[in-house]
């Protein structure tokens, strides 16, 4: 897709002011990693990935798995920009027989790969596709996002290692590192760190950048892509509630949705 990192920009922008309404309208969800991974979804949905809002299954799309799928207010703003469904679908979120459920469902909503949620497993699924798109001898590429506070769970580390044995390199994933999760800091609630030296520990291809800066996640998968035999795990080091101040980098945000004051307020500054 040939659009300028500005253009890009101003999608992410987009995204966010998506999320803060839906987050409002519903009364309840996850603002901070929603806003936090904005740019990363940005660039895969409308820069990176191969994918088609037309023909949803087409075969030789690229995959997209967002494991922390809490945070999938992002997602649903970059498929209804995308064109998989009406942007005023977004304004159902998390009401009664609306397609768009508090967490990823994909016999629900279409564009979505794997139902998520269940914190950890997101891995071992894109694994296991991208596992399938070598024995189909396919070309396309698996996404993954993993939440910071997730990767402290085995079964991470065992999709890792699989991943390496198997040398997946058609496997991009990457950490939204925030350094928040539900009960506080990460490094204090269970320290991951040295992380980036873990993962080249189980045979990854690791990068570290600024999540929030379009330029550096462009650059990222770029690299990614050129990577042989092994799958590449990308630290991006972002801001929890990215692009509402009052939300950047406080826990109290992670599962609390705006009121219509702070609403207004978000989005003023949006």
């Amino acid at each position: 897709m040939k659009r300028t990192v500005k253009e890009l920009k101003e999608i992410a922008r987009e995204i966010r002011i998506l999320i803060i309404k839906m987050l409002t309208k519903a009364g309840s969800g996850h603002p901070g990693g929603s806003l936090s991974v904005a740019d990363l979804v940005t660039a895969l949905y409308f820069k990176v990935m191969k994918h088609d809002p037309m023909n949803p299954k087409w075969p030789d799309r690229d995959r997209f798995i967002l494991s922390k799928g809490h945070c999938v207010p992002a997602q649903y703003a970059a498929l209804a920009l995308s064109g998989y469904f009406d942007q005023e679908l977004l304004m159902t979120l998390r009401k009664f027989n609306s397609s768009l459920q508090g967490h990823p469902d994909m016999t629900k909503t279409v564009g979505l790969e794997i139902s998520s949620g269940s914190l950890g497993q997101g891995l071992s699924v894109g694994g296991g596709i991208a596992l399938a798109g070598k024995y189909d001898r396919k070309d396309y590429r698996v996404y993954v996002i993993l939440g910071d506070g997730e990767v402290q769970e085995g079964q991470v580390w065992e999709a890792a290692m699989s991943a390496a044995h198997y040398k997946l390199d058609n496997l991009c994933a990457f950490l939204d590192y925030n350094k928040l999760q539900i009960d506080g800091k990460v490094e204090e609630v269970m320290n991951i760190n040295p992380i980036s030296d873990k993962w080249r520990a189980f045979g990854w291809h690791s990068i570290e950048i600024d999540g929030n800066k379009m330029e550096e996640v462009l650059k990222a998968c770029q690299e990614a892509k050129e990577i042989k035999n092994k799958p590449t795990m990308i630290i991006a080091h972002t801001v929890k509630g990215k692009g509402v101040s009052f939300m950047e980098g406080m826990v109290n945000y992670h599962g609390v949705a705006p009121t219509s004051e702070e609403c207004e307020r978000a989005l003023k500054e949006l």
